[in-house]
């Protein structure tokens, strides 16, 4: 299970979470950060910095926010 950033990181990228993470796994990209969902291993660091709450787990994912882990997964694909 990998944690994903939804919706309000679209606004507000502001790249915390990219500090705290020990295994490197939050990108960048054109309009929001991602996490590898490969790589990631549930610490939760990237949760507790993320000011505008923006990271669930996986399975706490709402039928709406589904596509940012699809999009998270395609991101890391191009890679």
């Amino acid at each position: 299970m990998a944690f994903v950033i939804t919706s309000p990181c679209m606004s507000e990228k502001s790249g915390e979470c990219v500090d705290v993470c020990p295994v490197d796994c939050i990108e960048e990209g054109e309009d929001q950060f991602y996490i590898n969902p490969n790589t990631c291993i549930d610490c939760g660091m990237c949760v507790m910095q993320c000011p505008v709450a923006a990271i669930v787990e996986e399975f706490d994912l709402t039928p709406g926010d589904e596509e940012y882990l699809k999009k998270a997964e395609q991101f890391f694909e191009n890679r």
